[in-house]
């Protein structure tokens, strides 16, 4: 998932966004957790997420990912997200959700390494996944899925609330993004994405461009069989937005309305676009893809 702000190098922090990462003088990478983050008295917790940024801080582009041993407790919390999820899933992900996951077959007793979802993830779907410490930066992340990237972190939510994150960590990157990304269509919109970033010069036109992906491919809904149904990665991936997103207050689809509208990656989301059907959303999708440039929001607006 990405941030809403660009590198500051001057700084030092290497994204920014709830948790900022940032270098200290000698090179010590640390991960500001925010007061009210589970693991915010946790020295232990603490100095592993310090570790596994260090590690993506200190990868070079063109080599493997780092693979981090798991320990037993983070495995634990894989395992219990996984098992948890798959109930709800049968019963509120979408169809092409649910084909993607099953083509994907992610491993469900232990954390996988980022190695291991490329190698499932590249022959459905060209996708290859890079470590990132941090929340990337908006032009750096979205920018990469035209090239079949995507940039995922490596740490786990805390153990002491496993079904909760205020954060995007590998469960959401992973659960989420990848079983959507080997869903059929879905690579597809991911690249549009990242040729549409590529065609844009302002960062109004960027963070546009990152709210609508924010109401459509993180927490996007349809109508399938007459049921409301998920297809967002940012729904699935938790257990709380996947048991309440039928909650929410529910508006038909609105690029505008999308893109300028705001959002707490910290909390449920109150607000949700739900499309007629999946077919809808692609078609829709895509076509605003195609042509997005720096004046298309001025474009819709006028239009509005």
């Amino acid at each position: 998932m990405a941030a809403g702000e660009n590198r500051d190098r001057r700084l030092g922090t290497i994204p920014s966004g709830y948790s900022p990462v940032r270098r200290g003088p000698g090179g010590a990478v640390t991960v500001e957790l925010a007061g009210d983050h589970p693991g915010v008295t946790d020295p232990v917790y603490r100095a592993r997420r310090d570790h596994l940024a260090a590690l993506a801080a200190a990868w070079q582009p063109g080599r493997p990912p780092p693979c981090p041993e798991y320990t037993g407790e983070e495995h634990d919390v894989w395992r219990t997200v996984s098992a948890s999820l798959q109930e709800l899933h049968e019963r509120v992900a979408c169809r092409a959700f649910l084909e993607g996951k099953d083509r994907l077959r992610l491993p469900v007793a232990g954390v996988p390494q980022l190695t291991e979802v490329s190698a499932l993830l590249e022959p459905i779907a060209g996708f290859r996944y890079q470590p990132v410490a941090g929340l990337a930066p908006l032009r750096d992340f979205y920018g990469s899925f035209a090239q079949g990237v995507f940039w995922s972190t490596q740490y786990l939510r805390h153990p002491s609330v496993p079904l909760y994150t205020p954060e995007p960590d590998v469960i959401h990157e992973v659960i989420g993004h990848a079983n959507q990304l080997a869903a059929p269509g879905y690579a597809a919109l991911y690249r549009l994405v990242g040729a549409a970033v590529q065609r844009t010069e302002g960062e109004e036109a960027l963070r546009f461009l990152s709210h609508v992906f924010w109401y459509t491919m993180e927490f996007g809904v349809v109508r399938e069989g007459g049921e409301l149904k998920a297809f967002g990665a940012g729904i699935l991936s938790s257990v709380g937005e996947t048991a309440r997103f039928h909650e929410a207050q529910l508006r038909p689809p609105d690029l505008l309305a999308m893109g300028e509208g705001s959002y707490d990656i910290t909390r449920y989301q109150p607000v949700l676009y739900v499309w007629s059907s999946a077919a809808e959303m692609e078609d829709t999708l895509a076509r605003f893809l195609e042509t997005y440039d720096d004046a298309t929001p001025s474009a819709l607006r006028r239009a509005g």
